[in-house]
């Protein structure tokens, strides 16, 4: 298999953080620096900085409700980086990233292959968001000319975002549903049209929801802030044909 695909089944990190680590030059395999092309089957010695990484054996998968203020990297010497919030064995990595200022649903896994197909752009998985805004200077609240602007796709910096459904649930305060993740998307979105963020929380993620917290069979309640729990059979299940 490649190189980045044998690290982030390693529970190491992610197929694409993997592949940043290989172009920064900290991968050696059998001693020798390695690229994009090498490829191991298993029995290779691999070193990330020096620290040899092995295929696990046992996968797991983790629903975390992240608090504003924790950052997705996994900088062991930041101290609001979640991998020094949260202990498991073995490590666990988030699946993409929510903003330190944003909040909500986190899946973590050191299931890389999971992690690729739920990242990749090619599989438009839904994500879904709670967001409240406020006006800049000047503009007033939001209605339905705000709905269809930012439901249809917008020229960003970073590319151009895709249709999404956007649907008005109180004052200033919208769901929305991507199925893309562009950095700061929603964020930008609003700007262009208008709107500054001031809550941005994540509500579900494919099958996964943040409503729902696992007694048994028995949906209890939400998940609370800072709150982790593993994942049920059946959404396990749900995650896997994808």
């Amino acid at each position: 298999m490649r190189l980045a695909q044998f690290i982030s089944r390693t529970g190491y990190c992610s197929r694409r953080a993997a592949s940043r680590l290989i172009d920064s030059g900290v991968v050696t395999v059998a001693g020798q620096l390695a690229g994009h092309l090498s490829f191991v089957d298993g029995s290779e010695r691999v070193e990330i900085a020096g620290q040899a990484v092995k295929m696990v054996s046992e996968f797991r998968y983790v629903i975390y409700n992240k608090p504003i203020g924790i950052d997705c990297n996994c900088n062991q010497h930041d101290s609001a980086s979640i991998i020094n919030q949260l202990d498991f064995d073995p490590r666990l990595f988030p699946v993409g990233r929510l903003d330190k200022d944003s909040h909500g649903l986190l899946l973590l896994t050191n299931d890389g292959d999971l992690c690729h197909r739920l990242l990749a752009p090619q599989f438009d998985h839904p994500k879904t968001y709670l967001v409240k805004v406020e006006p800049f200077f000047g503009g007033g609240d939001i209605g339905e000319q705000f709905v269809l602007q930012m439901s249809q796709p917008i020229l960003l910096k970073q590319g151009l975002t895709k249709a999404c459904t956007v649907e008005l649930v109180g004052f200033n305060q919208f769901k929305i549903t991507l199925t893309q993740g562009l950095n700061r998307q929603i964020r930008k979105m609003a700007q262009h049209c208008g709107y500054r963020v001031t809550d941005l929380q994540r509500l579900s993620l494919v099958n996964l929801e943040l409503g729902q917290l696992a007694t048994g069979q028995l949906a209890t309640g939400q998940l609370a802030t800072g709150q982790w729990r593993e994942l049920t059979a059946s959404e396990l299940a749900g995650l896997k044909p994808i």
